[in-house]
């Protein structure tokens, strides 16, 4: 691009034109001077292990560099003799091989000749299937074929897709880099070329320093300076065009998967109606004479009631109450709301009509009533509503089918009985007339409907005193419908009902024998089923008296996503449910480490320095669910748990379940665990709906659950065999790792996992058990440790012969497998799952982390997820891993989490549809993924576990999956919760770890494997997904560098003074247009598209807007540009000098306020001294710059920057809860001074002392090979340009340019540091025997230097800026000694100067301290700046429980000090 721009008009269409093709054409000797350095550093990364390979590979390694090299030389020579008018360079090659002729055609022939592998490997890339035959094949003659292609390895063979899935993804990289090479090209490259072309002659004769090569041409060093970032951005932005494309594709491949067709409460009302058949056609089998069901919008719409109806409405009625329940027993919902959401569990066959959710049907009889009550004969308006509200329809047919069954049941007289059907047959056959409000006198009906209340509270209560009420409730009614409604009928029904008709002529019987009416009731009732009896009265009661609308139902956000998810998810695509029996079998597998189980009382209710507890952050954090679990333990408030007026046992429960709700709402393994075991109860209901007869499903999985004790006595037994069937399909292993220590040491957490296998009997924990065992070798006694691996499961409950004694529930050993040795050799989480895979069962392996949760809802859908192992998905191999979405469900906690939160979300939905189809590069990338546990188990695993390589093991998997010929598919309508860490310290230590994982993967074999093997456009999916991101995001960082440095050599050297009348130097576009390329990575708009696609998709785009502008408010980009830091540098460490280590970061809540000496260390060298740095360049630029005219300006330039500067000096302050309290800042201040101050030594942690902090810093140069060292001190030598050029700046020494300047400078630092070196000498042997000639000492040099300063001010006119520029020029030069000296060490330490290289470093440590501390203090000065930073930290509802707890807190200080006093 840049010859075309360069040569000719810059049209593409010169090009064509011959000079300028002649010059394109040049590109292949680039590609073949590539192709050798690619060969070359093939047997430079290969060169140790030369010694396992074979002769045959180490021959195709020694062929491909000949080759490589031949053709170096045969392009330029043939080149050159194809030229008429050729270069200097191109005619010196000529006269090497003789000055012969012009002969293009000779370049074209062999440009053809060294293109014609690449035009056959293009031939088979348009037939994926033949190569893959190719690769696959073991003939030898395939194998002699692919030889030179491929090593022969068996991992990396036929990896091609189907020429579809190819033509997708084709597709879609030559639309992106068509977009991005015309963006370049138009914005970038062509409109630099012309202010290039009027620098390049322009003759700079002066300078502001010592020039070393004044008589370089076409000012060079201008030409790099300016034109290092537009490449730079060059390579990067294409990053920025993948998230531009993502964001574009994968909205539009969600679009039609039907994401977010019902988001919101009201969407799921209008669609109700056909999600009973939906949840069917996906949930429920097929049966044998049933064909497969229709799934989709106009199967469903189409069939108003299905055929076989009368057996699908009670196992939809089963499941949507299964999970309603589970809401509730999650608190999500309180009890009301459970009731108007539940469906009938019993079968009332006297109502024949499809029973709705209360919570649709609410309010609607009500204003039926007020509708009728109004009508005066006319039914216009009525009918008009009833036929275009199904829901109101629904609830006056059930209403008056319920209350006529009520009225039948309740009635045993025979003479009532008579009166009573004769009304409802009048009332029927005026419905049938459809006259009933014309007819009928309906005004009374109100009357009628309060009576009709009454009536169904005393069937709620069911008391034996109230049956004279129900009498009067009951003729009550009557008079009102014979007197009131039915006026024509009115006499002769009022003289039936004292029984002058009907057969009844009692002429004059005594009053005590009359008969009574209504005397004979059948209340109080005693129905066979009471539950159903229950269940009914209160469902009616609900329609009667709902009388406000129920469309905030349910109010919790929580439950509101999952129920819109779920019911969208039934409109999805996914394959049809088998019988539990038939489907795949499957275990889960979670690593569990030491983190919490469940939270004991005293961490609930221990309070921080800001007197914040767990539970209190808790109760503000989800006011809702707090108020709903306090009804659901029928408690008032929280002192009705925790007071000591009540009784023991019950206390225990409570707290117990105190305990429960609080660790359910946090990140333990207790929540994981119960969502996990909704598995199995899931599949023992689905069992249950499979294997049940019409009567049994009639009665209701409900009235199976309230006899399990007798049922599971009976091995016959219909829930008995549900059971056997779900524990036979189901395997759920949690690998405590160190249980066993954990049991012997007596620790809390074993009772806690012990506890968990009591209340989940089917859940199994696997450990590792070191025992130490007497030696069988008779002559050697020793006791050794010999290790277990153990796989344990609760016993059932015993109690010992003494009754007093309370009953005791232990653990069995199941599975106890003998260990060659220590388990845990590589990275901790994957050697835990190795140790424990063994025990786990089934086609199926999902692994879950500790920190996930699972949904009742979603566990229903499983056996339809494990069907996809049998679909090919329209490629050419069966899946092997199923990927499955997440929703991170620790996004309400603070604003950082929700960042958080947001990115996790947009990753796992739009980014990995978008790997998955289709760039067909999706590989595992956490642990709610699914495995084919066969394929893997016989492949190496699910986990690789070799120390440091292996530390993102999820996504070796994956790697592993793909080389092995493996498919890997997202599947988006089911779903897992994870949590995510909350606050900035933890998010950093997560990143930290993702950006070592992935230096470490940018170096293995995998990704080398797969960048060879895959075909150009999926290496390219494959690299832009995985490490290329982090490449990139390094690359953004670096440009600031380069553009910063850059303009530091033009303003140093005095080049942009000579050229500031230059366009390229005062108003450069394309250097503008790279900067702005450079900001959008850096303010996370990478991310931001994706989420706000997404959110859009599944939310709204009004919502994605909203939640956009509410991200910036709270400063979403200064998170992102901090973030980007975290990854730049911990990547580019781990390129440099490897050594990855896992980072805990602990999965509490970050309810606390880190100290700023925690900050230091955490932040020190990945962001302070990297944005001080770029502080210095920026200040350097500004002092000496005269190219922008104005601060205004200069500050347009580089305001990116300069949020960057202040994002990395200050984020941590600012996201850090409590930063800007003035009391916390002194303490701060005196942890800082004491922590600074500390010496190290063995056993002293970085924690305790700046001294071992420091030394552990440097531990990754320890182990870092002689390139990265070497790298490390050339990047350091950047730190002495300030000083070569800033001396030259100075008043004294404006008027010369002699290289004895920055000699002179030389020796005053040298004078400095000698200086401070006797200083310190002096302190260690003379501070204690001649403390008063030392102080004296020290006095006479303070007083020397003051002297050298004021003289420098009064004779040569110092300035203030010359002092600047001081302090600017050798503080830097003293940072690059030190970084020197820390990667020369072992040097140092034999010169003897490694503790004056400490001490320097410590002045360093303390100055940047300093200049952090100082704004931190000034701005803690105001009071309402720690308010606004907890308004943008926390949610509304914590802020203002933090400020009145520390209001009340301040009180209880208050009151505590004056007990003291008295």
């Amino acid at each position: 691009m840049i010859i075309i721009a360069w040569n000719g008009s810059g049209k593409l269409s010169s090009v064509f034109e011959g000079d300028v093709f002649m010059r394109v054409l040049s590109i292949f000797i680039t590609a073949a001077v590539l192709k050798l350095a690619q060969a070359v550093l093939d047997i430079i990364l290969s060169w140790k292990a030369r010694k396992s390979m074979s002769l045959y590979v180490k021959l195709r390694y020694i062929l491909k560099a000949l080759s490589a090299a031949t053709w170096v030389i045969v392009l330029p020579v043939t080149y050159a003799y194809s030229l008429k008018n050729p270069s200097a360079f191109a005619q010196t090659i000529k006269n090497w091989f003789g000055n012969g002729s012009s002969s293009p055609s000779v370049f074209i022939v062999a440009v053809f000749i060294y293109l014609s592998p690449n035009m056959l490997s293009a031939l088979l890339f348009l037939f994926p299937f033949i190569r893959r035959r190719l690769e696959s094949s073991d003939y030898k003659i395939m194998m002699l074929m692919m030889w030179w292609s491929q090593p022969r390895l068996y991992v990396g063979r036929g990896m091609h897709e189907s020429w579809i899935s190819l033509f997708k993804y084709t597709t879609f990289w030559v639309l992106l880099i068509v977009s991005k090479l015309a963006c370049s090209y138009f914005i970038e490259i062509r409109p630099l070329v012309a202010p290039t072309k009027a620098i390049m002659p322009v003759r700079i004769s002066t300078f502001q320093w010592h020039e070393f090569f004044p008589q370089a041409k076409n000012n060079i060093g201008v030409v790099i300076a300016l034109w290092s970032p537009i490449i730079l951005v060059y390579f990067m932005d294409t990053q920025i065009w993948y998230a531009i494309f993502s964001t574009i594709f994968g909205g539009i491949y969600g679009a039609f998967r039907r994401l977010g067709e019902i988001r919101t409460l009201g969407m799921l009302r209008s669609r109700f109606q056909s999600l009973p058949d939906a949840f069917n056609a996906c949930l429920v089998p097929v049966g044998k004479n049933e064909t497969a069901k229709k799934k989709g919008l106009r199967a469903t719409f189409s069939q108003k009631v299905p055929s076989n109806m009368e057996n699908e409405e009670p196992k939809f009625a089963q499941m949507w109450n299964k999970i309603i329940s589970s809401f509730r027993e999650e608190d999500l919902i309180d009890d009301r709301e459970m009731n108007l959401l539940l469906v009938p569990y019993w079968v009332d066959p006297d109502v024949k009509l499809i029973q709705w959710p209360p919570f649709l049907l609410a309010s609607k009889i009500p204003i039926a009533l007020d509708m009728a009550k109004d009508s005066n004969g006319k039914d216009r308006e009525l009918k008009k509503r009833l036929n275009t509200d199904n829901y109101m329809h629904c609830a006056v047919q059930e209403g008056y089918a319920s209350f006529k069954s009520i009225i039948e049941y309740l009635v045993l007289g025979d003479l009532e009985k008579k009166v009573i059907d004769d009304i409802f047959s009048k009332v029927e056959e005026h419905i049938d007339a459809d006259n009933l409000i014309t007819e009928l006198n309906l005004s009374a009906l109100p009357n009628l409907y309060e009576q009709v209340v009454k009536l169904i509270e005393y069937l709620l209560e069911n008391k034996k005193e109230d049956k004279g009420q129900v009498v009067i409730v009951l003729l009550n009614m009557l008079e009102i419908v014979t007197r009131d409604i039915m006026e024509d009928d009115g006499p002769s029904m009022l003289e039936s009902s004292h029984g002058a008709s009907y057969g009844n002529n009692e002429g004059m019987t005594p009053l005590d024998k009359k008969y009574q009416i209504f005397g004979s009731l059948n209340f109080p009732v005693t129905p066979k089923s009471e539950e159903a009896w229950k269940e009914k009265i209160g469902r009616l009661h609900l329609l009667l008296t709902v009388k406000e609308s129920a469309m905030d139902v349910p109010s919790n956000l929580e439950a509101r996503r999952r129920i819109s998810f779920f019911s969208n998810s039934l409109f999805m695509d996914m394959p049809p449910a088998p019988k539990v029996r038939n489907m795949l079998s499957f275990s889960v597998l979670t690593p569990y480490y030491s983190e919490d189980v469940l939270f004991s009382k005293d961490a609930l209710e221990k309070p921080n320095e800001d007197g914040v507890s767990i539970l209190f952050y808790l109760q503000k954090i989800y006011p809702d669910e707090w108020t709903n679990f306090l009804q659901r333990v029928k408690c008032n408030s929280q002192e009705d748990i925790t007071g000591t007026d009540i009784e023991e046992s019950r206390q225990t429960q409570l707290i117990e379940e105190l305990r429960l709700w609080a660790s359910y709402r946090g990140q333990t393994l207790t929540r994981t665990v119960r969502g996990m075991m909704y598995y199995r109860k899931a599949l023992e209901l689905q069992a249950f709906l499979d294997m049940a007869n019409d009567k049994e499903l009639r009665k209701g999985y409900k009235a199976a659950e309230q006899n399990r004790e007798e049922q599971s006595k009976s091995e016959t037994s219909l829930l008995t065999q549900c059971q056997a069937v779900a524990d036979m399909k189901f395997t759920y292993v949690v690998s405590c790792q160190q249980y066993g220590i954990h049991k012997r040491s007596g620790d809390p957490r074993a009772k806690d996992i012990l506890k968990l296998m009591i209340t989940y009997p089917s859940l199994r924990v696997s450990y590792i058990d070191e025992v130490e065992e007497t030696s069988k070798d008779e002559s050697k006694k020793t006791v050794q440790k010999v290790y277990y691996s153990a796989l344990v499961k609760a016993t059932a409950p015993t109690k010992s012969m003494d009754s007093s004694e309370p009953v005791q529930t232990l653990d069995q050993v199941i599975y106890r497998i003998k260990l060659p040795g220590p388990a845990i050799l590589g990275e901790g989480k994957p050697e835990n799952q190795n140790h424990a895979i063994i025990f786990t069962r089934g086609e199926g392996l999902q692994t879950i982390d500790m920190n996930q949760d699972n949904y009742m809802e979603e566990a229903f859908k499983m056996r339809n997820l494990l069907q996809e192992f049998l679909e090919k998905h329209g490629g050419v191999r069966y899946p092997t891993i199923l990927g499955l979405r997440e929703h991170i469900f620790t996004g309400s906690v603070s604003s950082l989490a929700w960042f958080m939160s947001n990115q996790e979300t947009s990753f796992v939905t739009i980014g990995q549809r978008l790997l998955a189809h289709p760039l067909k590069v999706r590989f595992h990338y956490g642990h709610p993924d699914v495995f084919d546990r066969l394929f893997h188990l016989t492949r190496g695993g699910v986990s690789k576990a070799s120390k440091v390589i292996n530390l993102s093991e999820d996504i070796f998997a994956g790697f592993n999956s793909t080389l092995r010929e493996g498919n890997v598919t997202h599947h988006e309508y089911i779903q897992v919760g994870k949590g995510r860490d909350v606050g900035l310290n933890q998010i950093s230590l997560f990143e930290a770890k993702i950006a070592n994982g992935n230096g470490e993967q940018t170096l293995s074999r995998d990704v080398y494997r797969l960048g060879h093997r895959f075909d150009f456009f999926r290496m390219l999916s494959c690299y832009f997904t995985t490490v290329g991101f982090y490449f990139s995001t390094l690359l953004t960082v670096l440009t600031v560098y380069v553009f910063l440095y850059g303009r530091l050599y033009l303003v140093l050297s005095g080049l942009e003074e000579g050229l500031k009348n230059q366009p390229a130097i005062r108003d450069n576009k394309a250097l503008q247009a790279a900067l702005y390329s450079q900001s959008f990575v850096q303010i996370g708009f990478l991310m931001a598209l994706p989420m706000m696609m997404e959110i859009g998709l599944e939310s709204g785009f009004r919502k994605a807007l909203s939640d956009f502008i509410l991200m910036q408010l709270q400063l979403a980009p200064v998170f992102f540009t901090f973030s980007l830091g975290t990854k730049t540098h911990y990547y580019g460490r781990t390129l440099l000098h490897g050594g990855a280590e896992y980072r805990g970061t602990g999965r509490g809540f970050v309810v606390f306020h880190a100290k700023f000496a925690d900050n230091y260390r955490l932040y020190s060298r990945s962001h302070f001294v990297k944005g001080l740095e770029l502080m210095i360049l920026l200040l350097v630029y500004q002092i000496l710059s005269n190219a922008y005219n104005g601060v205004v300006a200069y500050i347009l330039i580089t305001v990116s920057i300069w949020i960057m500067v202040g994002t990395w000096l200050f984020a941590p302050f600012l996201f850090n809860p409590s930063g800007f309290e003035w009391q916390k800042i002194i303490d701060d201040w005196t942890d800082w001074n004491k922590w600074i101050s500390n010496r190290g030594g063995i056993g002293v942690p970085p924690e305790k002392s700046w001294e071992s902090w420091w030394e552990k810093e440097q531990e990754h140069l320890r182990y870092s090979g002689k390139r990265g060292i070497i790298v490390e001190i050339i990047l350091a030598l950047r730190f002495f340009i300030y000083q070569y050029g800033l001396v030259y700046h100075l008043t004294l020494t404006k008027n010369t340019q002699s290289f004895l300047v920055y000699g002179v400078s030389w020796l005053v630092i040298i004078f400095i540091l000698l200086v401070m070196k006797a200083i310190s000498v002096g302190r260690r042997r003379f501070s204690a025997n001649y403390q008063l000639l030392f102080r004296l000492i020290k006095g006479l040099i303070f007083l020397s230097f003051v002297t050298i300063f004021i003289t420098m001010i009064a004779l040569p006119h110092m300035t203030f800026k010359d002092i600047v520029l001081c302090v600017l020029a050798f503080m830097p030069t003293g940072w690059g000694l030190l970084l020197i000296a820390q990667a020369s060490k072992p040097l140092i330490q034999h010169a003897g100067i490694w503790g004056s290289v400490r001490t320097l470093a410590c002045g360093y440590e303390i100055v940047m301290g300093l200049i952090l501390f100082t704004p931190v203090a000034f701005l803690a000065w105001f009071p309402f700046v720690s308010e606004f930073q907890t308004r943008m930290l926390f949610n509304q509802a914590f802020s203002r429980g933090l400020q009145i707890s520390r209001i009340l807190g301040g009180g209880q200080k208050k009151d505590k000090s004056s007990k003291i006093k008295e």
